[in-house]
């Protein structure tokens, strides 16, 4: 099973356009979620509200540990 999420836009009428060429081998369901009509966030700035909700499991010991060989050597 694949899931892929595309960016899409949804005219007044309803009507959506992929913002990018989609190849399936046959028709396939889709679920649709309506943003609110704001720029994405940057990477940036997603990744510091995403920061809090993370941290719990961001701040253990173990987590250190197992990514020590990513930081730079002190």
């Amino acid at each position: 099973m694949m899931i892929r999420t595309v960016q899409a836009v949804i005219d007044e009428q309803g009507n959506v356009r992929l913002l990018e060429s989609v190849q399936l081998p046959a028709a396939r369901r889709a679920l649709v979620t309506i943003l609110e009509d704001q720029p994405l966030a940057s990477v940036h700035e997603t990744a510091l509200l995403s920061e809090q909700a993370l941290a719990a499991d961001w701040s253990k010991p173990e987590e250190d540990e197992a990514w020590s060989h990513l930081q730079p050597v002190r």
